[in-house]
């Protein structure tokens, strides 16, 4: 039986974009990868993104918000940056580890922006799921798509 991938989520606080992927990754590909997320810095996990996944049918309770640092025993194959500050601000891994980026929008952000010109609270969580959405179809062609991206062993 081949061994998992071990797919590290990297985000800038652990709080949202690598949440969603690393349940989406557990809930869809648990029998190929190995998932986990971090971030540059803790921030805990954001209720609107528990929200949004619960409704998908994916529940992330349990998952917490750990900080890069805590991997740094951890023998990981790819790290995916999610976002453009851990995509700018990613550590060196080993040689053998594979690092990807893969953009997304930030849920917070954009839901804030639209708090401030008056959006109600159904309009801000839209913003959740369309990330949601995107972040989902992304791993939904995991692990295959990572041969489309990378560079080994070096920040990006």
């Amino acid at each position: 039986m081949n061994q998992k991938l071990k797919l590290l989520f990297l985000c800038t606080g652990n709080s949202c974009r690598s949440q969603m992927a690393e349940g989406w990754t557990r809930h869809l590909k648990s029998d190929q990868i190995e998932a986990y997320s971090a971030g540059i810095e803790t921030h805990g996990l954001n209720p609107h993104m528990v929200t949004v996944m619960a409704e998908a049918g994916v529940d992330v309770t349990s998952q917490k918000s750990e900080n890069i640092r805590d991997f740094a025993d951890t023998q990981l194959d790819v790290v995916v940056t999610v976002c453009g500050h851990a995509h700018e601000t990613c550590p060196v891994f080993p040689a053998n580890c594979k690092v990807v980026h893969v953009g997304f929008p930030d849920p917070p952000k954009m839901a804030k922006e639209l708090a401030e010109s008056g959006a109600s609270e159904e309009e801000q969580l839209e913003c959740y799921r369309k990330v949601r959405d995107e972040i989902r179809a992304f791993v939904e062609t995991l692990p295959g798509s990572l041969d489309n991206h990378s560079r080994r062993g070096t920040k990006i």
